[in-house]
């Protein structure tokens, strides 16, 4: 798979599929993130002379004209980022489109409204791509968060240009995540939290091949120990995927993958929070965090690593004091000498909240695309770069 190095793109058009799907209150961008990440690749096309189209999708207004989601505000904040004039196009098909396309000069960019705006991009409407693809002698997927979406910006385009390639935040995810799958230094091990087994089934029988411990927290952690004959109290439960981690439970024994689970929790019962051992649960507590000695206990686990991969909180992460468990392992996680992984908008925004994003090797911002290439299957928007 090339990479934009691999393209001379003085004086060409080159579309970059960027993802500035970022919080935004009352116009307002709550968190920068993905915008910073994606500048190296738009400096770096604007250095090398070309004329640059910035292509995103914000939110999920189904074809449709919802102005609260408009990148609007993410211009304006673009605006004193980039070192280049940069221009805004709300309609890739009006005239206004036709006159910015005809006197962009090199080095500059434009930034088009919400893709997403355009019924055709998540149908992948060959008549969208069309109208994208005059933007584009270049294409450049920077967006590896979209990457698992056969969507118009993500496939239709591409196929329809002959030089294409990745950019450098996508060529990091992909450096990370391949290291990872392929050659992973060990002892290797893995954390996933979240609070549905059924959106993890396909990751957790893909890791339990390749891993050598597996610690489970979460709501989904629920399912698990429910799975064991523990009372869960009122917690949240999948009773359909009851025999799935049974199954997972007997895989990880054949396959010698010692599998951890909580032995202790912080519950809410009458509105006050509790730490209690499993055995103390009562019939309408809920499950909302991981206790200290769990911890203690998952940090022991960790001990002497060298790759570990980390999915999903460990509970309900947002509202103290069930922010305990994910805060406190996200510290330990940062200090072990090993290559740490962790990937998904809720992990990231855990680490953030613990204040060690930094300090992982490499952090994520794609939630789907990450696990579905940890789950071994072939991304759409990778697979038409080959």
């Amino acid at each position: 798979m090339k990479t934009i190095r691999d393209f001379d793109l003085r004086g060409k058009k080159v579309f970059i599929r960027v993802d500035f799907n970022v919080p935004m209150e009352n116009g307002k961008i709550l968190d920068d993130t993905r915008i910073l990440e994606a500048l190296p690749t738009i400096q770096y096309a604007l250095n090398s002379g070309a004329k640059v189209f910035l292509c995103s999708h914000l939110g999920r207004p189904k074809g449709k004209r919802i102005p609260e989601l408009s990148l609007r505000p993410v211009y304006e904040y673009l605006k004193s980022k980039i070192k280049a004039p940069l221009y805004f196009i709300e309609d890739i098909m009006s005239e206004e489109a036709e006159r910015i396309l005809s006197q962009i000069k090199e080095g500059e960019a434009v930034l088009l409204e919400n893709i997403r705006f355009y019924e055709g991009e998540t149908k992948n409407d060959p008549e969208l791509s069309k109208a994208l693809v005059k933007f584009a002698e270049v294409y450049i997927n920077d967006a590896f968060s979209v990457c698992h979406r056969a969507h118009a910006s993500v496939v239709g385009v591409a196929e329809l240009v002959k030089e294409k390639g990745i950019g450098f935040l996508t060529e990091k995810e992909l450096k990370y995540l391949n290291r990872i799958i392929g050659k992973p230094e060990r002892p290797f091990y893995a954390i996933v939290g979240g609070s549905k087994v059924s959106t993890k089934i396909g990751v957790l029988k893909n890791l339990l091949n390749k891993i050598d411990k597996l610690i489970i927290g979460g709501a989904m952690a629920n399912t698990f120990l429910y799975a064991l004959g523990y009372k869960v109290g009122s917690s949240m439960i999948e009773n359909e995927f009851v025999e799935t981690a049974k199954e997972i439970i007997s895989k990880a024994r054949e396959l010698d993958v010692k599998i951890y689970l909580p032995i202790d929790a912080i519950v809410e019962r009458n509105g006050e929070a509790y730490l209690i051992s499993l055995e103390e649960i009562e019939e309408g507590d809920k499950i909302y965090d991981i206790g200290e000695d769990t911890v203690e206990y998952f940090s022991a686990a960790l001990e002497g690593a060298k790759t570990v991969i980390w999915n999903g909180p460990l509970g309900y992460f947002e509202k103290e004091p069930f922010d305990f468990g994910t805060i406190s392992l996200a510290r330990r996680v940062a200090a072990l000498s090993a290559v740490t992984v962790a990937g998904g908008g809720d992990t990231l925004s855990a680490l953030k909240k613990a204040g060690v994003i930094t300090a992982f090797s490499h952090t994520s911002t794609a939630g789907g695309a990450f696990l579905e290439y940890l789950e071994g299957k072939d991304l759409p928007g990778l697979a038409v770069l080959k």
